[in-house]
């Protein structure tokens, strides 16, 4: 019978440990089964779990909106999925030295208030537990490899590139000064006859445009053929190279003055001719008009060659200079680009729009730029020579200071203030606070950032009695 009764023993024993139960061990003549629950209650719960599995977690027992049971979490249970647990649970530390020691509580808001001892906020939210060891002198955050996977942080390292700054401004094309050419009379005159040119009309050096007559021009030019064919000699060779000059101080064109010295017959016109290649801007010539002294009769302008004025903004002044390439797009001609260099910086920056202009020179052989013609310059102020550069999205910039991450392996990130040269082409120049080979965080740095202003913050409460209040921005 006894016989019997410890063979069903052993079969219960054995369905038991396959159901996961645990066996204990009393005299032979008893067996008894413990729940797991019951073998884990010789160690405390670590923290609280939402029964459903929720992410929500407690340090003490608590209870869900329909009365439920928060699960215990025990250190035999957790140690597999430890990454899982949340960061502000207590978990056990790794190696034999047991759990780690929690030196006080921080706000779970990241607001600057610390509790000595397990605490609530105003929402409900546990305080995240601090432990030592998390916190070092150099000022450096350590994350773990699941929020390094979490928030996608990545890193570069830094090197040396020709950092290409290119300034862009908006200008206008104007004209060339030194190829607009007018023809206005020296003396009254009166306007025979006019080409058929107008405005717009291309014309060629020593083309005609109009005859003249004038009564000044006529008298000096008959007082010079009598001079010339006179057959007197002596003073008189001196007195005709005075009345050559005169017809030259009435603008006559050479070409008239060498006719009438070849036919010696003085014109009762004067046939006036463009005195270059260009385009006719002005045509106030009209046949039969008179035309005072100093009245501008053509004005033509050679556009083979212009001028790109732009207004650069006064904070890019430092990295222009004279002979930098420039490449100007024109609105009328998309995908073309002129390009030229600038020849003038005007020492003088406009007070309303704080810009100062530039002077670009430009061919033009088809014409195709022309006056007040909007365009867009984009100047390369690039340094040829290669400078320590960083990406931009690594720069943490708060106006006040400007600083990178660090990263220096092992989930460990120090935050460094640095000082910056020239941007272009998605990079910065580092003048200082970094070296070559040095490895910068390129994406989610403000977050790590937002962890070390933390940290640095709850740094000054360790001095102070816990839960004292401190304003926020002065523990930076």
């Amino acid at each position: 019978m006894n016989r019997a009764i410890l063979g069903c023993a052993a079969a219960a024993v054995i369905a038991a440990a396959g159901a996961g139960l645990v066996v204990a061990r009393w005299p032979a003549s008893r067996v008894v089964l413990v729940a797991p629950a019951a073998a884990q209650s010789a160690s405390a719960p670590i923290y609280y779990q939402d029964p459903d599995g929720k992410p929500e977690y407690s340090t003490t027992p608590r209870k869900t909106v329909d009365g439920r049971d928060y699960r215990p979490v025990y250190p035999e249970t957790n140690a597999g999925a430890a990454g899982d647990a949340p960061a502000a649970m207590p978990m056990p530390a790794s190696g034999t030295g047991g759990e780690r020691k929690i030196k006080f509580y921080r706000n779970p808001m990241g607001l600057p208030d610390t509790s000595p001892v397990p605490k609530k906020d105003s929402m409900g939210m546990d305080y995240i537990p601090v432990y030592e060891g998390e916190d070092s002198d150099d000022g450096s955050v350590k994350l773990s490899p699941g929020k390094i996977q979490r928030t996608g942080v990545t890193s570069e390292p830094v090197a040396r590139r020709v950092v290409r700054v290119a300034v862009k401004a908006p200008g206008t094309i104007q004209l060339d000064d030194r190829r607009v050419s007018v023809i206005a009379m020296r003396a009254e005159s009166f306007v025979q006859k006019v080409a058929d040119v107008t405005i717009g009309s291309r014309v060629k050096a020593g083309q005609p445009l109009m005859q003249i007559y004038s009564s000044a021009i006529v008298s000096a030019a008959a007082e010079y053929l009598a001079t010339i064919s006179s057959k007197i000699v002596g003073g008189n060779e001196g007195y005709g190279r005075g009345s050559r000059q005169r017809l030259t101080n009435l603008d006559v064109p050479e070409p008239v003055i060498a006719g009438m010295e070849k036919t010696r017959v003085a014109p009762v016109t004067v046939e006036w001719s463009a005195p270059r290649d260009g385009i006719v801007l002005e045509r106030n010539a009209v046949e039969g008009m008179r035309a005072n002294p100093g009245d501008v009769l053509f004005r033509i302008a050679d556009i083979s060659a212009v001028w790109a004025l732009v207004d650069v903004a006064e904070r890019d002044l430092g990295t222009v200079a004279v002979g930098q390439p420039v490449a100007i797009r024109a609105r009328s001609f998309p995908g073309r680009i002129f390009s030229g260099k600038i020849a003038v910086i005007y020492p003088q920056v406009n007070r309303d729009t704080r810009t100062a202009r530039l002077r670009i020179d430009l061919g033009n052989r088809d014409y195709a730029l022309l006056p007040e013609m909007f365009v867009d310059a984009e100047i390369d102020a690039a340094d040829a020579m290669p400078v320590l550069a960083v990406p931009e999205s690594s720069i943490l910039d708060t106006g006040s200071r400007q600083a990178v991450l660090i990263d220096k392996g092992e989930g460990r990130y120090e935050p460094r203030q640095v000082k910056l040269g020239h941007r272009g082409g998605g990079y910065v120049e580092v003048r200082e606070g970094v070296a070559d080979g040095d490895a910068v965080v390129t994406s989610a740095n403000f977050l790590i950032d937002a962890e070390s202003n933390l940290k640095a913050a709850l740094k000054g409460f360790e001095g102070s009695p816990p839960g004292s209040q401190m304003p926020m921005g002065e523990g930076k």
